[in-house]
């Protein structure tokens, strides 16, 4: 079967439409709008396609399934959040809904090879020497 501009066209449309539906889930869940997770078939039933029309399209297009890109997102926020604010691992937990803090965690070392702790001692200590250095300078 011959690849047409129009094949090509609907594919490119197919991957814009999830990813601005992934980035507006992604956006309402840090808002604390949505408390539930949603799957590829979610997705694939707002865009009234099959899901494994959607996964095949948006892996073609991007190299990744939906659920890599919507994991990698959902690491990317969490590591966000361990950064940027004090929110206790378990409170990130259920800011990403999940279930459980154990299922967060499981998840995140999955993802990254540490825990959700671990990383963000390694991130105090990335600039704990930078603190010294000017706590010596005074």
């Amino acid at each position: 079967m011959p690849v047409t501009k129009k094949t090509i066209l609907r594919k490119d449309e197919i991957t814009a439409d999830f990813l601005r539906l992934f980035d507006q889930y992604m956006e309402d869940l840090l808002q604390g709008r949505v408390s539930h997770k949603v799957h590829t078939s979610t997705f694939a039933e707002l865009l009234f396609i099959h899901p494994t029309h959607l996964t095949n399209t948006i892996k073609s297009t991007t190299g990744k399934s939906p659920c890599e890109i919507m994991e990698d997102r959902i690491v990317g926020e969490a590591q966000k959040l361990l950064k940027d604010t004090q929110l206790s691992v378990a409170d990130i937990s259920y800011k990403l809904v999940f279930n459980e803090p154990t299922y967060f965690i499981r998840f995140f070392k999955g993802m990254t090879g540490t825990t959700p702790l671990q990383y963000r001692k390694q991130l105090i200590n990335l600039h704990l020497p930078e603190k010294e250095k000017r706590s010596g300078e005074r």
